[in-house]
This record gives C-alpha cells, structure tokens and sequence, in this order.
C-alpha cells in the first residue's frame, strides 16, 4: 500500500534510526558466530552457572575438610558449565599451599588437594635432597582449559576441560636457578634424577601422569590430572 505524502518524513526518520542503532551495536550473534554453529572446544561458550551449588555432596565436602585440616588456603567456586562439554564441578582456587605456584585456575577439589599433597611432601623434600636447598616457587602452564586432547579440533575432551587437570612447567630454587621439564629432563644427572623423583611420586598420587617420555606434545611439562587408574608413563 502506498506510503501517504505526510508520513513519509517519518518513515525515512524512522529507518535512519534503526540504522544507526545496528552501527552501534554491531552483527547479531549469529552472524558472528557463522550462523550460529555450535561453539567448539576450543571458543567454550561465556561460561553460565549450572544453578547447583557446589560442595553439596558428602564427598566434595570431605575433599574441602580434607584441605582445611591440611592448611591449604583456598576459596570454593561456583559449579560452571562453560559450555562445548566443558565445566568446573566442585571446584577450588587455591591461594596458598606453602609454595607459590604460578597460573593455577579452577581446579578439582580432589585434584587440588593431590597437587597441595604433592608439593609438600614430595617437591619440597626432593629439592632439599638433591640441590640442598628450597623450592621458592612452581612453575605451571594453568589448569582449566576449555580444549579437545592435545589442544585438536577433534577427539574428545582433555581433563583440562573439566578442570581436572594441571600441566607442571618447573621448579625455581633458592638461589634462582630453575629446573625446568624443558632441558632438564635431559638435562645434568642431578635435575634428571630430581625431575625422575617427581614423577615417579607423582603417579602415587593422581590419576594419570605424562612426562616428556610419552610424547612430543609434553616434551615440556607434566601433566597431571585425576582421571585413569595410575597410568604412569
């Protein structure tokens, strides 16, 4: 139906308007996200509460006790599903387990309460015995992430998904020296066998544990994480 003279001043008005206001806003999210595909491991979602409480089952509160009487510092974290299968469950962040350790993010209670484990009873005392001296700090590459296996578009998710997962970098002493996965695996006799020690306690304490042994992917780091039983490698 054609537009009567006296309303077309508005109508022109009216569409200026509207277009203006897209310039401000930008392209719908559809149109940015490709028409809307579902988003892939590695672009998670913006992360949205799952509306359950977390530490609410026996288990998750026993894991919190556990790190209390342990004197982990550490604050609870809401349960979060961050879309692309990933999620933090019952998480922790820890703030401080009696070393300082670098780029930690959400991690499993269980998970923190290993790693915590961990550095106090087996990286602080093989520090003491082969360089005689004081691990002032760890050195990681993070914790949550969300991201397939290996960081790949396909195949399924990496534990680091589900927060369940931590990647060891290296070790700084003392004096300033850092032994790191990256060259002292195959590094002097003594960083080898201290970096060996590590590992080999490590795979007394969680779930799955990879060095630089199991392939070229973690020439630099351990990864530790709490799911499996004891593969070791």
């Amino acid at each position: 139906m054609p537009i009567p003279p006296f309303l077309k001043p508005r109508v022109l008005i009216a569409a200026c308007a509207a277009l203006a206001l897209s310039a401000c806003f930008g392209a719908p999210e559809a149109m940015k996200q490709g028409g809307g595909k579902r988003p892939t491991a590695s672009t998670p979602a913006r992360p949205q509460l799952t509306g359950t409480p977390s530490f609410t089952s026996p288990e998750a509160r026993q894991c919190a006790f556990d790190l209390k009487q342990a004197g982990v510092r550490f604050t609870p974290l809401p349960n979060e599903d961050h879309g692309g299968g990933c999620s933090s469950i019952d998480s922790v962040k820890l703030l401080d387990i009696g070393t300082p350790v670098t780029n930690l993010g959400a991690m499993t209670c269980p998970l923190a309460k290993n790693f915590a484990a961990w550095a106090q009873f087996a990286v602080r005392p093989a520090a003491r015995k082969y360089f005689g001296q004081e691990v002032v700090k760890i050195e990681t590459y993070g914790t949550y992430s969300c991201r397939n296996i290996y960081g790949g578009r396909s195949g399924r998710l990496s534990q680091h998904a589900y927060s369940n997962a931590v990647d060891v970098a290296g070790f700084v002493l003392a004096d300033g020296r850092r032994i790191m996965l990256d060259g002292g695996w195959k590094g002097d006799k003594t960083s080898q066998d201290f970096l060996r020690a590590l590992h080999k306690s490590a795979c007394r304490r969680f779930g799955t544990v990879l060095s630089p042994d199991y392939n070229a992917a973690h020439y630099n780091h351990f990864h530790l994480d709490m799911s499996g039983n004891g593969y070791c490698r």
